[in-house]
């Protein structure tokens, strides 16, 4: 079980959740001067060998930086956390154009914001009593949206120790964004402004070959694009498609290549569904025959390495990891994935709507692995078999469930009431959302688009997940790659992968792709 918060910490998460911000500062203050209820020791799920901070980018603008630290929002500022610094932010680097650029410096210690010492140590990390962000990584993220609210003047103060003496510098960050609606990301004026910067910033980035990199980038960025409804960002979309199809074939022996064949399944599915375009019904042709070739359904298949390799991944018996995808085709290492074969019964499932003659047979055994993956909660654990009736962890997996079940062809009820009960367990259970195993980032999309199928459940997962969105935007208007357990795709550039990601999620709510709820045909 996750553990509860501590009290002042929960007060804070109401506070910034529910209240006008016009009275954020009193109340945060208020609370912060009259004391706190003891905190546990600090949690910082890091390795000893140095990770992730060590970890460096080669690409864009985070190759001077040095290290995977915390980006504290649009102040230009990285920190460390550390287990035996429990309330403090060491200063690793300042960008030089930013807000903070000659005012706070690598090897400063962040203590405090608003005259105030964080009051909470770290809780930070991967597992359940690790998931989240309380401590200082939370209080920045309060002061620093609401400094930007109108009663905040854009001012944000910090206190620090520099060369042992503590001292406090003020930052204007500016009100240009100002504050999350209370309804975020719906109806919310913030999240419009910055999901049409994100857009612009993604078509700037786009390679001349029409790719943004890698599958989770050539899933999330053109999918945004579409989303976003305006006939001007099309060009880019198609670009992306024809790339899919480019490299794309009935037979490839590509290593690691089922995640790029979803990818492009589910990117030209929704593609044609919005324009018709005829000549990619050929292209959906050639990748279901792969999809159909790659899915593991008998045991002829199997490497016979595995036996030597993976011995206590070799199946079982012919119902094991059957219906399932894994890294590649057939069964080679330790098998079919969820996470794969929930892309794999959602890309059935759109391309079903291009008119593309799906096997059922294939797909519901698809489904079926997925129905062997799941708790009683709807959890979907990693391969085929739960991980415990009520254990929870990262939702990547169970969001891209949710989604391929609510938009199953099938006539019967399960599947919807499968759909609304995984949306059900990520509302619940909103903590590791930025935190999942292989690609946070393609586990932070699918896990968004899964708590939409049903009602309430991804304003949830946002209002949770506030921080992470006011941290990790950058001052240039980008959005940044957090550190998380997994680096999936940090190195080749920090900066398009999650503004990717984030430009999807704040696309959800305009429901124009058939994954956000897209009912009529309509096209451009």
């Amino acid at each position: 079980m996750a553990k509860k918060l501590h009290p002042s910490i929960k007060m804070m998460k109401m506070i910034f959740f529910s209240s006008p911000r016009s009275v954020i500062f009193l109340l945060l203050s208020a609370m912060l001067l009259f004391g706190h209820a003891p905190s546990s020791p600090a949690q910082v799920h890091y390795l000893s060998n140095g990770s992730p901070w060590n970890r460096k980018t080669e690409a864009g603008p985070d190759a001077e930086v040095g290290g995977w630290y915390y980006n504290l929002g649009i102040t230009g500022i990285r920190v460390q956390l550390m287990a035996d610094a429990p309330r403090h932010l060491p200063v690793k680097y300042v960008f030089a154009d930013s807000p903070a650029g000659g005012k706070i410096h690598p090897d400063d210690t962040i203590i405090g914001v608003n005259q105030q010492s964080f009051q909470t140590e770290h809780k930070n990390g991967y597992g359940m009593d690790k998931f989240g962000a309380d401590g200082p990584i939370l209080e920045f993220a309060i002061a620093l949206e609401s400094c930007q609210a109108k009663s905040g003047q854009g001012m944000l103060p910090i206190t620090l120790v520099r060369r042992g003496k503590t001292e406090e510098v003020v930052l204007d960050v500016g009100q240009e964004y100002g504050t999350y609606a209370q309804s975020f990301p719906f109806d919310c004026p913030k999240t419009e402004r910055i999901r049409h910067q994100l857009y612009q910033y993604l078509v700037d980035h786009q390679g001349e070959d029409g790719s943004w990199g890698i599958p989770p980038q050539d899933t999330f960025a053109p999918l945004a694009l579409l989303a976003s409804g305006e006939k001007p960002h099309l060009e880019a979309v198609k670009k992306n498609v024809q790339m899919h199809a480019r490299t794309t074939s009935a037979e490839d022996d590509s290593w690691l290549i089922n995640w790029r064949y979803m990818a492009a399944a589910i990117v030209m599915s929704e593609y044609y569904l919005a324009t018709e375009e005829k000549w990619v019904l050929k292209e959906l042709e050639e990748v279901y025959a792969f999809l159909i070739s790659s899915q593991y359904i008998n045991m002829d298949q199997i490497n016979e390495k595995v036996k030597e390799t993976h011995p206590h991944a070799y199946p079982k018996d012919e119902i094991d990891s059957h219906g399932g995808w894994g890294h590649n085709p057939g069964f080679e290492g330790y098998g079919p994935i969820s996470m794969l074969t929930a892309q794999g019964a959602l890309a059935f499932a759109l391309m079903h709507r291009c008119g593309i003659d799906v096997d059922p047979a294939r797909h519901q055994a698809a489904y079926n692995f997925l129905q062997r993956s799941a708790g009683t909660n709807g959890y979907i654990w990693y391969k085929d078999q739960p991980a415990g009736e009520n254990d929870w962890a990262d939702m990547g997996r169970t969001g891209t469930s949710a989604i391929a079940h609510q938009l199953s062809p099938y006539q019967d009820d399960v599947y919807r009431q499968r759909a609304h009960l995984q949306a059900k367990v990520i509302g619940q259970h909103p903590q590791s959302f930025p935190d999942t195993h292989g690609s946070p980032i393609m586990g932070m999309g699918y896990t968004a688009v899964g708590a939409n199928v049903a009602p309430g459940y991804l304003r949830q997962l946002m209002e949770a997940n506030r921080w992470w969105f006011t941290l990790a935007q950058c001052h240039d208007g980008s959005f940044y790659y957090q550190p998380n357990r997994d680096n999936a795709g940090y190195g080749t550039d920090s900066r398009i992968a999650a503004t990717a990601v984030t430009a999807f999620i704040f696309s959800i709510p305009k429901g124009n792709l058939y994954l956000t709820g897209k009912q009529a045909s309509d096209h451009y």
